[in-house]
């Protein structure tokens, strides 16, 4: 290293992420980022100028202490590091993998003004793994309250709402209706972006804080909201999620070789399809594979394809690659393990063969005209451009809505036009006394740390409330 990067850290290039060989790792689900050893976290941590004002907090929807946790990494001071972290944020190893840093707290870093942010996200997930190889947390000494939480979903909303209501001495009792804690973290995420483990280490923690979790039950069937208030609950929170896919209407959607995206993930990730047949779910995926969407599960989706046999793994997108929602690092992951993208092309049917499964996808070629409501331009079918893509697979990944049961089952609650909660105020206040809400449930789908922060500002409103 040169005298004048020793003096000028700042001026240092980024500390690039360790990861497996593309041709490597398309043969496996093992993490794709290796994570920084000890000596790339602090390199990377004596970047940082240290602001006064951290603008880089203000991008973080659970308003960790970026610049205080990385100064302790750059100090080596990595227990101090992770207990900054958790001070605010519960769940800090997933969020470290998942959250798009790029679009929140790096874009408020000011070396990104002229160079590259500090990679904040990747030095949060150091510190969280670091204090994963020490062992488990030390339990926190609660005491409780006497009051009572009942949290809906086990997803990242409902993790931190519970998290933060157990430390503050609530006897907080999750209600899950899959078979296994975590919600879209296990059944959406796959294993080469979101160790299981990880999410299950995150979650003993929660435990050990005394959260109680039960598996397998469906609320809205197995127990209603009213009931739960029947039970002794001082008041409920639900964090449910945005678990109904969508599909495009077109013909031949329901022939053999149709997926949506979350029957495809919740397979291969929760059940465990790439283990087949170890573990008895099986899985088919074709020699061709056509993953409709360009959002971050779409990458997942293609990616899993791939994984799985997939000699061709497509993305079939309406837009330019400009307007893809999904994260620039999935992109960029996904081209240099060989997924095709088709952009500017959008799907008018479904072939099927004679048995009724899939042999092709018929679509159009697009162009871009103005923008619309979402900010981006308007894709315009060009006339006349028919072509069929040869594929035996075709994996829908449009977005989700919320599932109507609780709010079908729950006198009071009301919904909007797309089928989310409604609320009264930014803390999450449903149209029914006592019962919170945040998340996808709320929203629609979005990211797991803006859940995250739903989650929290909802734990924050009902302690204000059940203490008032």
């Amino acid at each position: 290293m040169s005298d004048e990067a020793k003096r000028k850290p700042a001026k240092r290039p980024r500390a690039e992420m360790p990861c497996q060989d593309p041709a490597e790792r398309v043969r496996n689900f093992n993490e794709v980022a290796l994570g920084y050893d000890e000596e790339l976290a602090v390199a990377e941590a004596e970047r940082c100028l240290s602001c006064k004002d951290s603008k880089c907090r203000d991008g973080c929807p659970v308003d960790v202490d970026i610049s205080g946790f990385i100064a302790k990494i750059r100090d080596r001071d990595f227990r101090g590091a992770y207990e900054a972290i958790k001070g605010t944020n519960s769940l800090p190893a997933i969020c470290g993998r998942v959250c798009p840093q790029e679009t929140q707290c790096e874009a408020k870093c000011l070396l990104g003004r002229k160079g590259e942010p500090i990679a904040i996200g990747r030095l949060e997930r150091f510190a969280a793994d670091w204090a994963m190889s020490q062992g488990k947390d030390r339990p926190a000494d609660i005491k409780p309250n006497g009051r009572r939480v009942a949290i809906v979903g086990s997803g990242p909303a409902g993790l931190t709402c519970a998290g933060d209501l157990a430390k503050k001495g609530y006897e907080v009792t999750i209600f899950e209706a899959l078979h296994a804690p975590g919600g879209v973290l296990v059944y959406g995420i796959p294993e080469f972006r979101l160790p299981k483990r990880i999410v299950a280490e995150e979650i003993d923690n929660l435990r050990a804080l005394g959260v109680n979790i039960q598996c397998d039950v469906v609320v809205g069937r197995t127990i209603t909201v009213d009931e739960l208030f029947d039970e002794g609950y001082d008041a409920v929170f639900l964090g449910t999620g945005a678990g109904l896919p969508m599909f495009m209407n077109i013909p031949g959607e329901t022939l053999n070789g149709v997926y949506s995206a979350n029957e495809f993930l919740t397979r291969t990730n929760l059940m465990k399809a790439y283990l087949f047949p170890e573990w008895d779910t099986p899985i088919k995926v074709g020699r061709r594979v056509a993953v409709v969407g360009a959002g971050n599960v779409a990458m997942d989706s293609v990616r899993c394809a791939k994984r799985l046999g997939a000699e061709e793994a497509i993305i079939v997108y309406r837009r330019s690659e400009a307007e893809m929602p999904a994260r620039l690092e999935e992109v960029h992951h996904a081209k240099e393990e060989g997924v095709i993208f088709h952009t500017l092309t959008n799907p008018v049917r479904i072939l099927g063969d004679e048995k009724g499964w899939v042999c092709g996808l018929e679509c159009l070629r697009m162009e871009l005209g103005e923008p619309d409501d979402s900010g981006r331009r308007r894709p315009i079918p060009v006339k006349g451009s028919e072509f069929v893509l040869e594929v035996d697979t075709v994996v829908m990944a449009l977005g989700t809505t919320p599932n109507p049961l609780v709010s079908q089952t729950t006198p009071g609650l009301e919904v909007n036009r797309w089928g989310c909660l409604v609320t009264r105020d930014e803390d999450g206040l449903t149209t029914r006394d006592l019962v919170w809400a945040a998340g996808d449930a709320v929203t629609g789908a979005a990211t797991v740390i803006l859940a995250m922060g739903g989650g929290k500002k909802a734990a924050a409103a009902i302690d204000r409330v059940l203490r008032g």
